[in-house]
C-alpha cells in the first residue's frame, strides 16, 4: 500500500493510499481519517461510500467529516465509486462506467474484469484497512445517492460486518427506478430475479437489518423522483424496520446538504460503534 499524501486535520490525519486491488484488476485508491485517538488504540471506522461521478476525495474535502470524528473517535475511510485506467471499461454516460461501479459485482463483458465493487468494499478493502491502519472489528457504513444504495444493500446483505448503518438521500428502490435499471441490465444482465439484492427496499423486505437505522432526505432534491424514498419508508413502516427517515425542507442533493447533517451521522454511528467499549 502506498501513501500518495498525509495531511494533519483536527488532531488526527487525512491520508490517500494507492494500492493494486486483486478483486478489480487495477489499481485502487481511498482515503482514510484517522482521529487523534487512533495514536493510543484502535478506533471504530465508519465507511462512507460516494455517489455517482465521484471518487474517494469529494466526500473527504466536501463533507465535513473529519471535526466531527475527530470529536468522536472514529476513523473513517472513503473508497473510490469504481474501478479507473485505460484498460478498464468505460461508458460516455455519466452514470455508467468510471465513476459509476454501483457497489456490485458485474458478471457481464466488458464490465466483469474489473467491476467487482462489492467484492472490494466487503473483502478486499475491509481485509487490507483492519491489517495495515489503527482500526478496530466494529465498523459502520454510510453513503450518498449511488453510495448510500451500496449502503444500504451491502449492510443488509452482511450485517455481521457492520454495527451501524445510515445514507443520505439513497437511490432506495434502484430496480423501479432509471437509476438502477439501467445499471442493473448493463453490469448483470435482463433477468430481473438477479437485481433484487441490489435494491434496499426490496432487502428491507426480505432480510431487514438488525439495528435500527438514519436516512435523511432533502425535500428539495432535484432526483427525488429517481431515488424513490417513500418506497423504503414504505417498507419500513410495513416491516416495522426501528429507525427514521427524515425529509430534510428545502434542501437539495449537494454536498451542502451532506456537511448540514454530517454531525448528525457521525454521531450516530458513534453511539452505536463506541457502546461495546463502554
Amino acid at each position: 500500500m502506498e501513501l500518495v499524501f498525509e495531511n494533519r486535520s483536527f488532531g488526527g490525519t487525512q491520508a490517500i493510499y494507492r494500492h493494486a486491488s486483486a478483486v478489480c484488476n487495477c489499481d485502487m485508491t481511498f482515503a482514510a481519517f484517522l482521529p487523534p485517538q487512533a495514536r493510543h488504540r484502535p478506533v471504530p471506522a465508519l465507511w462512507y461510500l460516494s455517489g455517482l461521478t465521484c471518487t474517494h476525495e469529494n466526500a473527504m474535502t466536501k463533507g465535513g467529516f473529519q471535526e466531527h470524528a475527530a470529536q468522536a473517535g472514529l476513523a473513517v475511510i472513503f473508497p473510490d465509486t469504481s474501478p479507473r485506467g485505460d484498460a478498464v471499461s468505460d461508458d460516455d454516460a455519466y452514470d455508467l462506467g468510471q465513476g459509476a461501479g454501483f457497489y456490485l459485482n458485474a458478471t457481464r463483458d466488458p464490465w466483469r474484469p474489473h467491476y467487482q465493487m462489492y467484492d472490494y468494499i466487503t473483502t478486499e478493502l475491509r481485509k487490507l484497512v483492519s491489517e495495515t491502519l489503527p482500526v478496530c472489528s466494529r465498523h459502520g457504513i454510510t453513503g450518498h445517492s449511488m453510495g448510500g444504495h451500496g449502503a444500504l444493500t451491502i449492510a443488509m446483505r452482511n450485517s455481521h460486518l457492520y454495527e451501524s448503518l445510515s445514507a443520505f438521500a439513497p437511490i432506495a428502490n434502484p430496480t423501479r427506478s432509471d437509476w438502477g435499471r439501467k445499471q442493473l441490465s448493463t453490469y448483470l444482465g435482463d433477468d430481473e430475479s438477479a437485481w433484487a439484492e441490489h435494491d434496499a427496499t426490496l432487502l428491507l423486505e426480505e432480510r431487514g437489518w438488525k439495528n435500527d437505522l438514519l436516512i435523511d432526505q432533502g425535500t428539495d432534491d432535484q432526483f427525488l423522483d429517481l431515488l424513490k424514498p417513500e418506497a423504503f419508508a414504505g417498507m419500513m413502516a410495513s416491516r416495522r424496520q426501528p429507525g427514521m427517515l427524515r425529509m430534510q425542507a428545502g434542501y437539495d442533493h449537494s454536498y451542502f446538504f451532506i456537511s448540514t447533517f454530517a454531525r448528525d451521522h457521525v454521531e450516530w454511528h458513534a453511539t452505536r460503534l463506541h457502546q461495546e467499549q463502554n
